[in-house]
């Protein structure tokens, strides 16, 4: 499975609006500028954002979008599905012979499970060093 620059900065726009919540709407340009991506992009990709219901749009001189429920209640596999669908590591999983089938349905399932339980309030308050949990082997 490979994520696009849809998914990527669709997860930008949605760890930058995490870091301001609550303080009201925050324009694209903002993050755009932020993190040096086209404010034209970004326009493209906070549409099915706004439509699927995870974040909304402020119009007026002090407009801009912001999430529609607490970072805590959004994770980061309800960004990745609405801009990049399903999550699946391969096409026609039933089409495979039954080793391979059921190694496909383990890193699908590996997959959804780490991008269902990372909310975009980990992600948005992430800090280097959060990685001591992990165990790197050379």
């Amino acid at each position: 499975m490979k994520i696009s620059t849809k998914g990527r900065y669709g997860l930008t726009i949605m760890i930058a609006l995490g870091k301001e919540y609550g303080e009201g709407p925050v324009p694209l340009r903002k993050i755009a500028a932020e993190y040096e991506l086209s404010e034209a992009y970004l326009e493209q990709l906070v549409a099915p954002l706004r439509n699927s219901g995870l974040v909304k749009s402020v119009r007026g001189a002090y407009g801009g979008y912001m999430l529609t429920r607490s970072p805590k209640e959004i994770s980061a596999g309800d960004v990745i599905r609405v801009l990049e669908g399903p999550i699946q590591p391969v096409e026609g999983i039933d089409d495979e012979a039954q080793p391979q089938r059921e190694l496909w349905v383990r890193i699908r399932d590996a997959v959804k499970n780490v991008l269902d339980t990372t909310t975009i309030d980990d992600l948005a308050n992430h800090q280097d060093g959060d990685n001591e949990n992990y165990m790197f082997y050379i």
